[in-house]
């Protein structure tokens, strides 16, 4: 057969689609809409890679310096000196920089016109909308200056983060000195490569697999849209048999048909596009915003699903006709239709299985797994929803018998049409299986990128590390004081510390000496009696005591060497120097007499605190500028934003304090990236599902209009109409759900053996997304209520 045979077919189906009146331009519309939504995530999938590169150019950039790899450059009339002052609000990061300029030549941010004067400061569009809120009052408290300027869009990540850049002049004296501040003579530092650790394998597997779970309802979506009306369309086909058209032609318009449906849903899909990439400036999900000119489809992904849609379209047209007989008097399809197989249904899912059995034990460790077994295995153990789908739903519905009216109607619809009824919920029990394999696999994982950090909420909730001058005085003086008067605190303890060892440089043996009052000892250590003027040995607790980890200063490792710095009479240096670092103060004092060696408390508020614990004044009077503090705050969780109210404080007593909350756990930050991706892209799938059922929906009901009237003329009543359609979606979601629960547990277990992770099963993960699933089902149902209550008039009787 000629290529000029298949493109006359084609268009003579493509003319039929858009000149068949109401009817096939209703049709042509609804297929149109549904394929416009896959289309339109698609290419926003396809923009993904331009989103993270566009983010990482302009977060590199503005960078000004690496803690890690600070360089010392010498002041000059092209440097700025730049401070770290990043706060929270509201769980929202806010990124804070001190800028002083000491030259006329002194470099700018990007997005900055010039730098910000005495008093003043230049904040992002979103700062400034917050702090210009009633919302943002306590903020501005804690950002004392006068805005002169906003950030452009060079300078910043997205739309809705919070930054800002203010003058101070008192930076350049903590150059050196302060690991937050440094001298830069530009920005756009492309930061220490030696922090580049590359990806954990594991990670690369979860992105593989988040990539095939999310993409593969777009197709299975895609591919159902292209169905729309197909049995009103198979009858009009029955006419072009009546005069003269083969069954070979007659399925060729049909595909043309779908072709046009899938051209214009082509269209649709880049409108649905740029509509979200216009809105999605103005959207912040889970603390990510980028800008819509950050959206651009990588040219190569866009054409290829140009030209994957039609082809897709016409080729599942094709797949649908093939077990249709197209006669000129009707359509061989309301008898009987021939049993299901199951055989070849199950092979999708066995071959998926051994594909991914090679990798059993390959996704961690040494990383040596094949990306392409991986990506087919999930693929066909996917599919194998889709196709094991349809038998299921055939296979029970046909044993379902009495029930009332409306379970009748229902029952009765879907065993005449159960192929019908699981195309629609196919998309939701693939997207349901894939989430059920990625909540097994993150769960298993997790472990693995999160670690215990030591502290416990319930003991303190939050921690301050006062780092400049003010430090001095933070133990028993102004800065404990402001912390224990701040509204929102029920308690806070201070303590000083700083290193000691047995030389003055490059010391073998380090411990740290802490000062504190005798209450604020107590929070550490179980002492018999205290005075101001005590010194306390506490020694450094055993690696297998149970009292946390054990550090040391240079490497955090074990070094159960330092009871010799806990003698009496023993002379030590405070604040030893390092051949790798700055000079310290080296400041000479020996253990006195009387020093008392003293237990852990089993709920120490710090576990890694060992050494000397000195109350105030007993502390070495030279040692004390070199100390850092740390307070510990117990809230008040009656009184509204106590976390904020002691963040004015912190900032009010020192501008460079580090104000954090305390947590249990830490979580890796790639893998947090990698688990918020997944949220996002899961919240738009599931947007795309939704959006794909209620389209779906509504066509089925346009396909039983006269139906419905009928039902209605004859005296049925509506509720047992809403009721049937209400059981025509629950039936096949039903059994969608727990198809796509074995699956899923299936796919997980396999990934978790892939991660080398004990095979674990998580319920609540299994119970929420099929709830989920099941969630979106009924809000589509009760979407199209109004739809359906409008189709059951008597007017619907009317034919031309």
């Amino acid at each position: 057969m000629s290529a000029r045979t298949w493109v006359r077919d084609l268009s003579l189906g493509a003319r039929f689609a858009v000149t068949g009146g109401r009817e096939g331009w209703t049709r042509t519309l609804l297929t149109a809409v549904g394929v416009g939504l896959g289309v339109g995530l698609l290419l926003l999938t396809t923009a993904l890679p331009s989103v993270i590169g566009r983010r990482h150019d302009r977060d590199d950039a503005r960078r000004d310096f690496s803690f890690a790899a600070a360089k010392a450059i010498p002041r000059a009339d092209d440097t700025v000196v730049a401070a770290h002052v990043d706060t929270s609000f509201h769980h929202d990061d806010v990124r804070g920089r001190l800028l002083q300029p000491e030259g006329p030549e002194a470099p700018v941010p990007p997005g900055v016109r010039a730098l910000p004067g005495a008093g003043e400061m230049v904040v992002s569009p979103a700062l400034k909308k917050l702090l210009d809120s009633d919302d943002g009052a306590l903020l501005r408290e804690r950002l004392p200056y006068r805005t002169v300027g906003t950030i452009g869009e060079s300078g910043l990540m997205g739309p809705g983060e919070l930054a800002y850049y203010a003058y101070s002049g008192k930076l350049a004296p903590r150059v050196g000195k302060d690991a937050s501040v440094g001298r830069v003579d530009h920005f756009g530092s492309a930061g220490d490569p030696q922090n580049d650790d590359g990806m954990p394998p594991v990670l690369i597997l979860l992105i593989l697999v988040i990539f095939v779970v999310l993409l593969m309802p777009v197709a299975v979506f895609i591919a159902a849209a292209v169905r729309f009306g197909g049995e009103r369309r198979d009858r009009r086909l029955a006419a072009l048999r009546l005069v003269g058209s083969d069954g070979g032609m007659t399925r060729r318009i049909a595909a043309g048909e779908a072709l046009a449906g899938a051209a214009f849903g082509l269209l649709f899909g880049a409108g649905f596009f740029l509509l979200g990439r216009e809105l999605v400036g103005s959207v912040d999900l889970f603390g990510i915003s980028v800008y819509p000119s950050y959206l651009t489809p990588s040219p190569l992904l866009a054409v290829l699903v140009a030209l994957a849609v039609p082809a897709a379209a016409v080729l599942v047209t094709l797949f649908a006709l093939r077990g249709v007989v197209i006669e000129p008097l009707g359509v061989v399809r309301t008898a009987k239709p021939a049993r299901r197989r199951l055989w070849w249904r199950l092979l999708l899912p066995v071959a998926g299985l051994a594909m991914l059995y090679p990798m059993i034990g390959k996704g961690n460790g040494d990383g040596n797994f094949n990306q392409y077994l991986v990506i087919g295995g999930v693929l066909l153990l996917l599919i194998g929803v889709t196709a094991l789908l349809p038998w299921v739903v055939e296979s029970v519905v046909g044993r379902l018998d009495s029930g009332g009216v409306s379970w009748q109607l229902a029952v009765r619809r879907l065993q005449l049409s159960s192929g019908t009824a699981a195309r629609m919920v196919n998309g939701i029990a693939v997207a349901v299986a894939g989430a059920i394999a990625l909540q097994m696999l993150f769960a298993g994982v997790e472990d693995d990128f999160t670690k215990s950090t030591g502290r416990d909420p319930l003991r303190a909730q939050m921690e301050i590390d006062v780092n400049s001058a003010s430090r001095v005085d933070t133990v028993g003086g102004k800065v404990e004081t402001e912390f224990k008067h701040t509204k929102g605190v029920a308690s806070a303890v201070a303590l000083s510390a700083v290193s000691y060892g047995e030389r003055r440089k490059d010391p073998e043996l380090s411990a740290d000496l802490t000062v504190g009052t005798c209450a604020s000892l107590r929070e550490i250590a179980v002492l018999p009696s205290c005075h101001d003027g005590d010194v306390f040995a506490l020694p450094e607790p055993a690696a297998d005591s149970g009292q946390g980890p054990v550090y040391s200063p240079e490497d955090g490792s074990a070094d159960n060497s330092v009871k010799e710095l806990l003698k009496p009479g023993r002379k030590v240096f405070l604040n030893p120097s390092f051949s790798d670092s700055e000079r310290g103060a080296e400041v000479a004092w020996t253990v006195p007499e009387g020093t008392r060696t003293v237990k852990r408390r089993p709920d120490a508020l710090q576990n890694s605190i060992y050494g000397l614990l000195v109350t105030p004044s007993a502390a070495p009077a030279k040692a004390r500028p070199v100390m850092y503090g740390r307070v510990y705050v117990r809230l008040d969780h009656s009184v509204p934003d106590a976390e904020e109210h002691v963040r004015n404080t912190a900032a009010r007593v020192d501008p460079f304090a580090d104000a954090w909350t305390w947590s249990s756990q830490e979580t890796s930050e790639q893998y947090a990236a990698v688990r918020t991706g997944l949220f996002i892209g899961a919240t738009c799938v599931l947007a795309l599902i939704g959006a794909s059922l209620l389209v779906s929906q509504l066509e089925q009901l346009r396909e039983r209009k006269r139906l419905l009237s009928a039902l209605v003329a004859f005296g049925t009543r509506r509720r047992t109409l809403s009721l049937s359609v209400l059981w025509q979606s629950a039936i096949p979601i039903a059994l969608g759900l727990v198809l796509a629960s074995v699956v899923g547990l299936t796919l997980g277990a396999v990934l978790q053996k892939m991660s080398q992770v004990p095979v674990r099963v998580y319920w609540g993960s299994v119970l929420s997304m099929t709830g989920v699933g099941a969630g979106v089902v009924l809000a589509v149902t009760v979407l199209s209520l109004p739809a359906l209550l409008r189709l059951m008039r008597p007017e619907g009787l009317r034919t031309e």
